[in-house]
């Protein structure tokens, strides 16, 4: 699928526009100050480029993207290139909002700006807080960053945990309360919402009663953050699929029972520990996901270190998924069937063994370098070994009929992050 050059269009002419309103760098504030009513615009963007030596699929660094480096193309600006541009308005002493629209990739091969976060937030007291609106979800050690490339110090999340959740924010309400316990600082926070994504039409995904907790803990230079979040999710993903099992009486709706995606609950639960002292950092996050879908259950993991000397920061990543339950079914029994049902059985059950097959089960090595050119902008350099095995495609996407699970892809990837 090749990109619409239309869309690198609107990318540089929404990265000219936030340029000309930009007030200054920074990030949003937790707290806005007191004051008259007042507004800012800053903004954060990644221009990147990512070789693959495997033509067999696309490596990308999000599932919800059309196509990457590998089979579409060997070398990719699509993979981490996007910009934003978040407005931060103080309404009044306590109240204040928040709105952030990214420009990246998205499934339709466009660059078409997406609403992240659009919020207003009221200072109840100094310790809570209420917000209303669109909401970063409370998952993983950079959930409040993770589209801001210049906050941490990889070219990318490692893929094999980021992954297993794509989508980054939801439409609801949240309560965050700061709390002291002893010489460690919290911050906890629950949240309640709902999200839609659109794939590729008529494809979508709604999440519905979604429920997130999270509480992060940090006592000098540890950080520590748990975090668990819930929802009812639907799809249209395989209906034509579980439409041909469901004619086949009870065994074939049992089956579609088990693996549709209607209204089923999926849970997502993971810890995340960073220990950065200022010239070294050690990080590790480690995540667990079940549903009762053709999404399975996963397990991940990965471990990050580095050194920071002057404007160099050499890093090394390692990182794992893996499926925590069936990857395959035997499906349908064929026995006994009219011979003209035979091939419309074997279809069916091969169909749900593809969409099994992308549980993910991956394990990558990846050493990179950040050099800081100057402030509010770094230089990244990333080699990425990467390897899905046990029959998975792992986070590859846009397979050809030659791939093969098992075989590692060699991923080299150049960005310029910056913030304004």
């Amino acid at each position: 699928m090749q990109q619409q050059r239309p869309a690198h269009l609107l990318f540089l002419s929404l990265l000219g526009l936030s340029l000309c309103g930009a007030a200054r760098a920074g990030d949003a504030p937790a707290v806005a100050p007191a004051g008259p009513a007042s507004w800012r615009i800053s903004g954060f963007g990644t221009v990147g480029v990512v070789h693959n030596s495997a033509r067999e699929a696309d490596f990308t660094s999000s599932v919800l993207k059309s196509n990457g480096a590998g089979a579409s193309r060997s070398w990719s600006p699509d993979v981490d290139s996007r910009l934003g541009v978040q407005l931060d308005a103080t309404l009044a002493k306590r109240w204040s909002a928040v709105l952030q629209v990214v420009s990246e990739q998205g499934m339709d091969g466009s660059y078409r700006p997406r609403v992240e976060w659009a919020n207003v937030k009221v200072q109840v007291t100094p310790e809570l807080a209420l917000r209303a609106g669109r909401i970063a979800l409370p998952i993983f050690l950079a959930a409040d960053y993770r589209k801001v490339g210049y906050a941490y110090p990889w070219v990318r999340p490692p893929v094999e945990g980021y992954n297993v959740l794509p989508v980054t924010s939801s439409d609801g309400v949240d309560a965050t309360l700061r709390w002291d316990l002893g010489p460690v600082r919290n911050a906890s926070q629950v949240l309640y919402g709902h999200s839609a994504v659109t794939l590729v039409e008529p494809l979508h995904v709604y999440g519905r009663g979604g429920i997130g907790i999270s509480n992060t803990s940090d006592w000098g230079a540890l950080s520590v953050r748990l975090n668990a979040v819930s929802a009812e999710i639907t799809s249209d993903i395989g209906s034509d699929l579980f439409d041909g099992f469901n004619a086949f009486g009870p065994a074939g709706q049992a089956l579609s029972r088990r693996y549709a995606l209607d209204h089923e609950r999926i849970t997502l639960a993971n810890i995340g520990i960073n220990y950065d002292p200022g010239t070294w950092f050690v990080m590790a996050e480690a995540g667990r996901t079940n549903s009762h879908s053709f999404l399975g259950a996963t397990r991940s993991a990965y471990v990050s270190a580095g050194w920071r000397w002057h404007a160099f920061t050499p890093y090394a990543t390692w990182a794992r998924v893996r499926a925590a339950g069936a990857t395959a079914d035997g499906g349908l029994p064929s026995a006994g069937l009219p011979p003209t049902l035979v091939p419309t059985v074997a279809a069916l059950n091969g169909g749900l063994n593809t969409l099994l097959a992308t549980i993910p089960q991956q394990t990558s090595t990846a050493v990179g370098l950040r050099w800081d050119l100057r402030t509010n902008m770094a230089l990244k350099v990333q080699y990425d070994r990467v390897t899905p095995h046990d029959g998975s495609r792992g986070t590859l996407i846009n397979l050809t009929p030659r791939f093969q699970s098992g075989r590692t892809a060699h991923v080299a990837s150049v960005a310029l992050d910056f913030v304004y």
